[in-house]
């Protein structure tokens, strides 16, 4: 799927400004990891969950898991944005005293339904919340936000095959298609293709977006479930949209030490993006 370079409208902009700000805070992050689910996380966060910013354990709440837990400085942002946690609390990231990890903890961050960031993890307790949901009669929703790369562990697709065999509609997996990993290129690496067909073979309703289009995203969240089925959404992202120079670059996987100069390039190019 080939995806245009529109540029991002104030909103966007303005998220991955708050990135910039944690980053800034304790002077490292997986910068491109995080910039390539902005939309993503922002659709999920502004159009789809059912959630209390105040009250992070209401019952009734939609859970959402970000199974690729080093891109979470874009859920920190959300967070913030939100209300879940402060503006404050955001630029202490990675500090010794923060309650904000390099990856999310659960029980410690308002808001995080999971610790994640050994990969692969993520899908196998968004099938657990799921199911439990339905043998408890509740209606809440499972979303799980996915990296391409993590998909090369075995426990996704035995968590796939679960999902697909229980006929958990009640759950939607959003799978970042920004074909690099931290060492390499995805393809490369050990080739997804062909994607689709393979969450398809599991028994999802699967559907392809542009990762970075607001109204794309929208859509897909919103249609009518087909049938008994799970859902995967694969977006197709750019590793570190919104940063020309970070764009499609492998180094920007993670960043540590950034120097001030860095950090008011990050500004400069996120405020033309």
């Amino acid at each position: 799927m080939e995806r245009g370079y529109e540029v991002l409208d104030d909103r966007s902009r303005y998220l991955r400004s708050l990135i910039i700000d944690a980053i800034e805070g304790g002077g490292r992050g997986h910068v491109g990891s995080a910039l390539s689910i902005v939309e993503i996380m922002r659709v999920l966060y502004d159009d789809v969950l059912s959630f209390q910013a105040q009250v992070p354990n209401w019952p009734s709440r939609d859970r959402l898991i970000l199974s690729k837990g080093h891109g979470c400085l874009a859920l920190y942002a959300l967070l913030a944005d939100k209300g879940s946690i402060s503006q404050e609390e955001l630029v202490s990231f990675c500090r010794f005293d923060s309650l904000l990890g390099g990856h999310p903890e659960y029980g410690r961050v308002p808001g995080v339904e999971a610790s994640t960031g050994a990969l692969g993890h993520g899908l196998a307790i968004g099938v657990g919340m799921a199911y439990a949901a339905r043998l408890s009669g509740s209606a809440h929703h499972v979303f799980v936000v996915m990296g391409d790369g993590e998909l090369d562990e075995g426990s996704v697709w035995e968590s796939a095959l679960a999902a697909g065999h229980h006929k958990l509609e009640n759950l939607t997996v959003v799978v970042d298609y920004n074909k690099l990993q931290s060492y390499g290129r995805v393809a490369e690496v050990w080739d997804l293709e062909p994607l689709a067909a393979k969450w398809k073979a599991f028994g999802f309703d699967c559907i392809e977006v542009d990762g970075h289009d607001v109204a794309d995203l929208q859509k897909a969240l919103a249609l009518p479930r087909v049938g008994q089925r799970p859902r995967a959404i694969i977006a197709h992202t750019v590793k570190g949209r919104g940063v020309s120079f970070a764009e499609g670059e492998p180094t920007w996987h993670h960043k540590s030490n950034l120097k001030p100069e860095e950090i008011k390039a990050l500004r400069t190019a996120v405020q033309g993006a």
